[in-house]
C-alpha cells in the first residue's frame, strides 16, 4: 500500500522503488496489479494457498474415539500405528503413518499411561543396600595444596636498572 500511496502523491516509479527499496519492476507489477483489481490485488495470495486437513478432520477423531473405547484387535495396549491403522481403514487408504496415529491420540487427550520399563540388569533393592553401605564416604578433611614450583624455562633477570 505504501508504493501505491507514494505513486498516488506524484513520485515516480524510480523514486518509489529507491525509498522503499524494492525493485523498480517489482513496483511496476504492483501499480499494474492495483489499477487492474484494486487494493485486493495487493494482498498475500500464498495465505490461502495450503490444503485443509484431510486425515485429522473431526469425522476421523470421533471414529477414533469410538474405536478406542473397545480394546485393540490383538488385545495389547493401543499404540500409534494401531489407531493409524483404524484411521486407513476408515478412510480407505492402504496405510497411515504411525505419527498421524499419535496426532489423533493427542488431540483425543491420550498420554502416555505406562512407565518406561526397568533396566534388565539393574540392582535388586538388597544390592543396592550392600552397595551402600560398602561405598566409602569421602573424608571431610581439606587436603592441603599441592606447592607449586617456579618455571625454571630461563636464567633470573634482574629488573634494576644499572
Amino acid at each position: 500500500m505504501q508504493v501505491i500511496w507514494l505513486l498516488a502523491q506524484g513520485h515516480t516509479v524510480e523514486a518509489t522503488s529507491k525509498v522503499t527499496a524494492f525493485g523498480t519492476r517489482w513496483v511496476e507489477q504492483l501499480l499494474e496489479r492495483y489499477n487492474a483489481s484494486g487494493p485486493d490485488a495487493l494482498a498475500n495470495g500464498r495465505r490461502h494457498n495450503g490444503l485443509k486437513p484431510s486425515l485429522l478432520t473431526a469425522e476421523v477423531l470421533e471414529v477414533v474415539r469410538l474405536r478406542l473405547a473397545e480394546p485393540p484387535p490383538d488385545g495389547g495396549l493401543w499404540s500409534s500405528r494401531k489407531v493409524a491403522d483404524v484411521m486407513a481403514a476408515h478412510l480407505g487408504l492402504e496405510r497411515v503413518l504411525p505419527q498421524r496415529g499419535w496426532e489423533a491420540l493427542k488431540a483425543l487427550g491420550w498420554s502416555l499411561q505406562r512407565p518406561r520399563p526397568r533396566n534388565p540388569k539393574s540392582a535388586t533393592a538388597e544390592e543396592a543396600a550392600a552397595f551402600k553401605k560398602s561405598w566409602r564416604t569421602p573424608s571431610r578433611r581439606k587436603r592441603p595444596p599441592i606447592p607449586a614450583s617456579p618455571s625454571r624455562c630461563s636464567a633470573p633477570t634482574s629488573t634494576a636498572s644499572a
